[in-house]
């Protein structure tokens, strides 16, 4: 797809709880304690009673409702830029980083790739009513096991109004409400954007309150929802470290924990040079502040003296800072940004134009690395050796692995997903990109016909 979220993206400098500094509050968001934990609740108590009216909603209503808002989104899009210049102008006045001021901006061309991206989600099946598995038992009881939808999804994220539309259309495909704080950078958008699907859902005959943002609430409001267990039934964070750690370690709501990004390519001692080449500038470059570009580079001694020349002048002329290990630096051409690497480099996922590069004595030291330092999202391995694209794809314990594969396709866009509401890295429910699936839970149905157990 031309993504919803065209790419996956997390952010550097996150502040807890709310994604943005306190100071970047507009002023009389915030509110009291009190009074946002009472005003969270109400809006989760609706969102809970209008995802009713999605239960029995067939994926005819709901592919229509999809179609409003892509519509309504074009229709709008005069607002929702002028919203956004508003969010630009605070985030330039507040040094918000080149890299973040490019997942915030909007314009008309990207709101009508995002509409785009709506009518594709609504072009894919229906994960609701779809049967997991079923059988007849010997006693005659008939079992389904059906996915159905969570119920109320908390979504907290920053500074990206397009995650906006995401989570609300992954959400009411899948069945499911969607509760948004989006962060206070993107606040102006936000609003204008949640008016419009609110609107759209409104001609479309469903509840207006299945989406609904607390951003109102500031970061209060956002602990709150982190603490509506009963009311939300699943919560995705989704941002830098800082703020996902908090999300994990306070929230009582059921928490799917996305990750950040430490990204690996490792070139083998068969790749193809050029074809190495150009993945590597690619999963670097193409785009720099997301969570699927690579951060660390490792090189097969056997390959480093005729692939480490070419790549590190490609990286290099692509005004990328390299961090190398000394047999790495020894292939850095001239006039190249090049420091020597430490184990701090080994763990900091850049999202910027600098990489961490390494050369290795073998497939084993290269997985050994990624062992110690991967934060578990993608990696990827150029060979032309199938025993050892095995061997990598087997032994790597990631979301994603790529055999000869930029790590730029760890997207729900691009896997055929249609959308993703994040990049989940740990192993419970959800692996990798999340999309309609994965907002779904199951329910086992069972039918008889006068049974009981003797």
């Amino acid at each position: 797809m031309t993504s919803l979220v065209p790419e996956t993206q997390s952010a550097a400098g996150a502040t807890a709880e709310a994604a943005v500094p306190p100071s970047a509050e507009p002023a009389g968001q915030a509110g009291t304690a009190g009074s946002a934990e009472q005003a969270v609740r109400e809006i989760a108590r609706r969102a809970k009673v209008a995802s009713r009216a999605l239960t029995t909603a067939n994926r005819a209503a709901k592919d229509a409702a999809l179609a409003a808002v892509a519509e309504d989104l074009v229709a709008n899009a005069e607002r929702i830029v002028a919203a956004n210049a508003q969010d630009m102008e605070r985030g330039r006045a507040n040094g918000m980083t080149p890299g973040l001021l490019d997942r915030l901006v909007l314009t008309p061309a990207k709101i009508e790739a995002i509409a785009g991206a709506v009518r594709d989600v609504a072009a894919l099946p229906d994960p609701v009513g779809e049967v997991v598995r079923g059988q007849t038992l010997p006693n005659g009881l008939r079992l389904r096991q059906l996915r159905v939808p969570m119920g109320v999804v908390g979504m907290i994220y920053e500074a990206r109004p397009n995650v906006t539309v995401d989570a609300a259309v992954l959400a009411l495909k899948s069945g499911n409400a969607a509760i948004l704080r989006g962060g206070s950078a993107a606040a102006s958008s936000n609003q204008v954007i949640v008016e419009v699907l609110r609107g759209a859902l409104e001609r479309s005959g469903f509840p207006a309150d299945l989406v609904q943002t607390i951003d109102a609430h500031g970061r209060p409001g956002a602990r709150a929802l982190m603490r509506a267990r009963g009311l939300v039934d699943v919560l995705v964070p989704r941002g830098g470290g800082e703020l996902i750690q908090t999300v994990v370690a306070e929230s009582t709501v059921p928490v799917i924990e996305t990750g950040v990004g430490n990204v690996h390519v490792y070139v083998d001692a068969t790749a193809d040079v050029d074809s190495a080449v150009a993945i590597t500038l690619n999963a670097k470059t193409q785009r720099v502040g997301v969570c699927n570009a690579a951060e660390t580079l490792l090189v097969h001694a056997d390959a480093a003296p005729a692939f480490l020349p070419a790549a590190l002048a490609a990286l290099a002329d692509a005004g990328v800072v390299l961090h190398g290990d000394e047999r790495a630096l020894g292939y850095a051409p001239e006039g190249a940004t090049a420091v020597p690497a430490t184990d701090e480099d080994w763990a900091t996922e850049y999202l910027a134009l600098e990489l961490g590069v390494k050369v290795v004595d073998s497939l084993d030291e290269a997985i050994d690395h990624i062992r110690t330092w991967s934060s578990g999202h993608t990696e990827a391995i150029l060979t032309r050796d199938l025993a050892a694209a095995e061997r990598f794809t087997a032994e790597v314990d990631s979301a994603a692995v790529m055999v000869n594969a930029s790590t730029r396709f760890t997207d729900g866009a691009e896997l055929g997903l249609g959308a993703e509401i994040g990049i989940s890295t740990q192993k419970l429910h959800a692996r990798g990109p999340m999309g309609l699936a994965e907002l779904t839970t199951t329910k086992w149905i069972v039918q008889g016909d006068g049974h009981v157990r003797p």
